[in-house]
């Protein structure tokens, strides 16, 4: 135990150094430049100085994500700390483990409408699992310790720590380690046997199941689990966009990803499924399309570490409230080897996935075509590589076209679908992961979003790789318009590689952050780019790859309908339409 007199600014890093933080993402200013002072004296802790708050909070996420340790960000109070709040509610709606430290003004100047005062803790309370306002330089070690408890136990998520100007000013004894007490929290992680033996029961009864796999499976580290579950009972699996890479795309039992744009297969599958085997996912509106539809002849087995995940959208047959890991550990022992009869179960897949392959239309204006280009990439950089991708069309193709082998190498948005996510949650990747190939998939929309990032990338040697998918508009939405509103293309092009106009010029813009710039606009320079790119480790790389506007992503159910209505291509007829 430690007794020293601190600052509430130094006990704020020496706290950080003996939770074992390594990396912080952050910008100072004036509420929490006591701090920044004493973090330069660090020999435990990197600080990478970004140029935007919310670059900070994407890259702590991208750390985390790909490492599945904690992300710390840091910014000051008012604007420094508002502009975390988009990280912060991206981090929440994907169960990343984040730790948001903001100064705030003087305790005493709290309710006045001090300059860069803003209530950050009242802001942030819905889209954090906690936030505390720290007054008092004594209550930091104890302060912080529950923040990075909560973070990283049960259902991950973030949690902020707003510390004001006077807290961390003023000398205490700094106390280590401090009593940490929490009452109600107490995460469930050990599931009901008598749960465990209802599910298996329920498993061996079953005709039609579909293991159900979502992004909880990656947060408790339980994709071995998985593998040994699914080798035994032998049902195929489907894997939301969150949980790419929990199961091997190479497996011939993943059948891909369900929803919206998911594969025919495993969109079918869980609509004609008996038993949807639900782990670690929360029956989100992409997945499901109209629910009342969804999967109606299912019995439901529901596995979460968070119990308000439970019934909330669909009626558990059997609810399981632990960690997955755990419960996968215990079911798999219950099963010993027994296993359905699903045989004709089957050949209906398989059938499937004989008639509706994944696959595109190569474009037909002079462009390439988008998935080509990222299914390249993921071919030339292969499976132990990282990729984050931004929001939207390339988002899609990115899930749809790269192999993923194994968890913790796909990082997007998913609940929040935060455009300008990709390059900081690339750069943040990177720093938790130098020795892995790194790409940033982003469109042009995007990219323009946080794109300073490759600035705090050059100056700190951090060679991320980052392949703009340029369509010149906002792909996605300028589907939704092609498809529903007549193709009036209201505000969607942004003149980015498809006019004379070419407003930025991209590889202009990389030469100027310090980056290597490359353009492909022929098909037989793609794989000289990605290549190069590869190559290239003595800085960042920006490949800006001329793509075709129409390319569109299929397969496809629209907004609200039933996912029966899968359509395989435009214009196609639904797949099912009633069919059985």
């Amino acid at each position: 135990m430690t007794n020293e007199i601190l600052t509430g600014a130094q006990a704020i890093i020496r706290s950080l150094e003996l939770l074992g933080v390594e990396d912080i993402f952050g910008l100072p200013g004036g509420a929490i430049l006591p701090t920044y002072d004493p973090l330069m004296d660090s020999k435990k802790i990197r600080h990478i100085l970004v140029r935007h708050e919310q670059g900070a909070g994407h890259a702590a996420e991208g750390y985390a994500s790909a490492s599945g340790k904690l992300g710390v960000c840091i910014a000051t109070s008012g604007p420094g700390a508002t502009n975390l709040v988009t990280a912060i509610a991206d981090a929440h709606m994907d169960s990343v483990p984040l730790l948001a430290i903001t100064g705030q003004v003087g305790s005493k100047l709290i309710g006045t409408d001090a300059f860069q005062e803003a209530d950050i803790v009242g802001i942030t309370m819905p889209i954090t699992k906690h936030s505390f306002l720290v007054t008092r330089a004594e209550e930091i070690p104890e302060t912080l310790a529950a923040a990075v408890l909560i973070a990283t136990t049960g259902r991950p998520g973030p949690v902020l720590v707003d510390v004001t100007k006077d807290a961390q000013n003023t000398p205490v004894p700094f106390i280590w380690p401090p009593k940490v007490d929490l009452p109600g929290y107490k995460p469930v992680t050990k599931p009901h046997g008598k749960q465990i033996q209802a599910a298996a029961e329920m498993i061996l009864d079953s005709k039609r199941p579909v293991l159900y796999v979502g992004g909880g499976i990656i947060r408790a580290r339980a994709n071995a689990e998985l593998a040994e579950l699914a080798k035994i009972i032998g049902a195929p699996v489907v894997t939301t966009l969150m949980a790419r890479g929990a199961f091997p795309d190479s497996n011939p039992q993943n059948l891909g990803m369900p929803g919206m744009h998911g594969t025919v297969p495993a969109v079918t599958a869980l609509q004609k499924s008996d038993l949807l085997i639900t782990l670690g996912a929360r029956f989100d509106d992409r997945v499901t399309g109209d629910v009342k539809s969804f999967a109606v002849g299912a019995k439901v087995i529901h596995v979460d570490i968070d119990p308000a995940e439970i019934g909330k959208i669909r009626f558990a047959d059997v609810p399981i409230v632990g960690d997955a890991k755990e419960v996968l550990g215990e079911l798999n022992a219950e099963l010993k080897g027994r296993k359905p009869e699903i045989a004709e179960w089957w050949s209906f897949l398989n059938g499937l996935k004989e008639r509706y392959p994944l696959g595109y239309t190569a474009a037909d204006d002079g462009k390439l075509s988008p998935q080509h280009v990222i299914e390249r990439i993921g071919a030339l950089s292969g499976p132990e590589a990282v990729y984050a991708a931004g929001v939207g069309q390339h988002q899609m193709w990115s899930a749809q076209f790269i192999k993923y082998e194994r968890p913790n190498s796909w990082l997007n948005s998913g609940g929040a679908g935060t455009m300008g996510y990709s390059v900081p949650a690339a750069m943040g990747a990177k720093v938790s992961q130098p020795d892995r190939l790194v790409w940033a998939i982003d469109g042009d929309g995007c990219f323009q979003m946080t794109n300073q990032e490759l600035a705090t990338c050059a100056i700190n040697n951090i060679p991320i790789k980052v392949a703009i998918i340029n369509n010149s508009s906002l792909g996605m939405v300028r589907q939704w318009q092609t498809l529903f509103y007549n193709k009036r293309y209201s505000n969607t092009d942004l003149h980015t590689g498809t006019d004379a106009l070419m407003i930025p010029d991209f590889v202009k813009l990389a030469e100027a952050y310090g980056c290597l710039g490359i353009r492909v606009e022929k098909e037989e320079d793609i794989d000289k780019a990605i290549k190069l790119a590869i190559e290239t480790n003595d800085r960042p790389v920006v490949i800006d790859f001329i793509v075709s506007r129409d390319s569109m992503v299929w397969p496809m159910v629209a907004a609200g309908v039933s996912n029966d209505e899968v359509q395989y291509a435009r214009d196609a007829a639904p797949i099912w339409d009633g069919e059985e």
